[in-house]
């Protein structure tokens, strides 16, 4: 695939050099992406690189808290039956599994309930809600989901079970009549910062309620871990709040793992030591949500709460499997939905894809989608059928909010939600064609010429001579990475191939390979999914043609050894730039 290169522009050139200043001399290049992160000060940089607990807002900011915290202390001091409801992904089973382990520590018999993707669907059910009253409960703790659950939450109330909301998705136009919404996107909540996933939110709730019980927020400091898994897996803002709750939840998932934790990091061969962001999203993350995908989601909630190393290791080695069984799916599901596209729409892809197969697993249609928004830059839903209803989900593409799209189409939905980029949906099967054509022409109305055509923005040009130790002393202090402080990339120019590239990888998708600038050192590159690009480097080695290249910058370890390695996002010849007017 062909990338626009972009180079993100600073508004106040003058503010990189007076960054420079206030941070002792800073390099130009990490001064600007600071720059480019509203980092404009010396006392922003302070709260940037020394994220601490002690900077997160005061719970009670929120709409609802104070209501909400008393509550759960009465259910506390009267030792209520309490239902923990929670969601099937890995936000939804980590909030559960904190808001059940901290009542169950204050001696509150608290269960929970994790809807099944196809038994129940999302969101907050009569089934669930049938469930708490067999139970007896009197109190339900909703997480993940609930803002938009109107009629579930009268029905609740019809049956004596009071309910509260711990929610962060957009807000419609009525919202429940609950003892407490927490919902920070509520339009009448002025908690200032919105982005917090729902398990920050139950964490939240629990800091409040400590509050009221007199005791030290301090306590919740071990629910962390928790957060930090849903933070990186729901892919939300990382910065602010979300970038502090982060970075705490890191310290304990590095230190002192939970035992569930430590099992799944173990059975999927991950050092929980080294754990970043990314370790959550491509090992730990997909392995509780497998549990969701492809079966009963509360067998994430188990392992997240064992108490024992036996039955850990035991939840720990079946999610493993399960998510081995979702990843071959995962693979089938995307061929087909290619093979797809371009039989549908050869002619014209559009602004929108619309697929449907009634034999596609509904557990895995949220991730093809992503698959097919990467392969051909639209926006994507994808429809599978259960009980004869379409079910499926949304991605989407910068510069189209999905959410706003589907909007468009409501009246032909069964239900919808979601926000900017993701969103999830129900229709009855023949309205798919109208949905078909609506959700296209909305798209387009958002598109701008530039919409499809993929882009890579960098921070700007470095010479890889200036990546020295100080250089990644600071730089590495930019971690946690995630939506909003993505790791900065930088452009090489005149680079020349040493020795022979090779591909890795089982399917040698990957490439790798050593650059140098002229009277520079030689510098590793790992490039993730650039296996295509073996002729093109071969040719410039052999040619002497000079290539341009964006990347990151990482820290590789082998065999207990550290060293810096680029990790190339693409790669092109000079020649291949002339040829592409677009470029940057």
């Amino acid at each position: 695939m062909t990338y626009r290169w972009i180079e993100r522009s600073v508004k106040d050139p003058s503010a990189v050099r007076r960054i420079q200043t206030e941070l002792n001399r800073l390099d130009e290049s990490l001064a600007r992406s600071l720059i480019l992160r509203g980092i404009d000060s010396f006392e922003k940089a302070r709260y940037f690189f020394r994220p601490s607990i002690d900077y997160q807002h005061d719970p009670f900011m929120m709409a609802d808290m104070d209501v909400a915290a008393e509550r759960v202390v009465k259910a506390i001091r009267s030792r209520e039956s309490v239902l923990v409801y929670g969601d099937y992904d890995v936000d939804g089973t980590t909030s559960a599994a904190l808001v059940t382990s901290f009542l169950r520590s204050n001696g509150v018999p608290a269960e929970f309930f994790v809807p099944h993707r196809i038994e129940h669907g999302y969101g907050l059910s009569r089934a669930g809600i049938d469930l708490a009253k067999a139970r007896d409960t009197s109190l339900m703790i909703v997480l993940d989901c609930g803002v938009t659950a109107v009629a579930e939450v009268d029905y609740a109330k019809s049956l004596g079970i009071d309910v509260i909301i711990c929610d962060h998705h957009t807000v419609k136009d009525d919202i429940p009549a609950a003892v407490a919404v927490l919902d920070p996107k509520r339009p009448d909540c002025s908690y200032p910062f919105d982005e917090l996933s729902g398990c920050g939110i139950g964490y939240k709730l629990v800091c409040a309620t400590l509050d009221r019980l007199g005791r030290s927020t301090d306590e919740a400091a071990d629910l962390l871990d928790l957060v930090a898994l849903s933070i990186a897996s729901d892919i939300v803002p990382l910065h602010g709040e979300n970038r502090i709750l982060m970075q705490e939840g890191l310290s304990r998932l590095q230190s002192t793992p939970r035992l569930g934790i430590r099992a799944l990091a173990k059975a999927a061969g991950t050092d929980l030591a080294d754990c970043t962001t990314r370790g959550i999203v491509f090992s730990l993350g997909p392995r509780i949500n497998a549990a969701g995908r492809l079966g009963d989601a509360a067998r994430a909630v188990e392992l997240l709460l064992a108490a024992d190393d036996r039955s850990a290791e035991l939840l720990a080695s079946e999610l493993e499997e399960t998510n081995s069984r979702r990843r071959m799916i995962d693979r089938e599901t995307a061929e087909a939905a290619v093979q797809m596209v371009e039989e549908l729409y050869a002619d014209d892809l559009g602004a929108g894809l619309v697929l449907h197969n009634s034999e596609w697993h509904p557990g895995v249609v949220g991730i093809v989608a992503s698959r097919i928004v990467e392969r051909f830059a639209r926006p994507a839903i994808l429809l599978t059928t259960v009980n004869g209803v379409a079910k499926g989900s949304g991605r989407s593409v910068p510069g189209i909010n999905i959410f706003d799209a589907i909007s468009q189409c409501a009246d032909l939905l069964e239900d919808f939600g979601g926000h900017d980029f993701a969103a999830g949906l129900s229709i009855r099967p023949d309205r798919i064609p109208a949905l078909t054509d609506r959700f296209r022409k909305a798209a387009e109305e958002q598109a701008t010429a530039d919409t499809f055509v993929p882009a890579i923005d960098y921070d700007s040009r470095l010479s890889l001579g200036a990546i020295d130790s100080r250089f990644w002393a600071v730089l590495r202090q930019f971690a946690p990475h995630g939506p909003t402080n993505e790791r900065p990339v930088y452009r090489a120019d005149n680079l020349r191939v040493l020795g022979r590239p090779r591909t890795v990888g089982h399917d040698g998708g990957h490439i790798k390979l050593v650059v140098r600038q002229p009277d520079g050192r030689p510098m590793e590159v790992i490039g993730f999914g650039l296996g295509d690009r073996l002729a093109m480097l071969e040719g410039s080695r052999r040619d002497g043609q000079p290539l341009e290249m964006l990347f990151s910058i990482d820290e590789h370890v082998w065999k207990g050894r550290k060293a810096l390695q680029l990790q190339a996002k693409d790669i092109r010849t000079v020649e291949a730039t002339q040829a592409a007017p677009s470029a940057n």
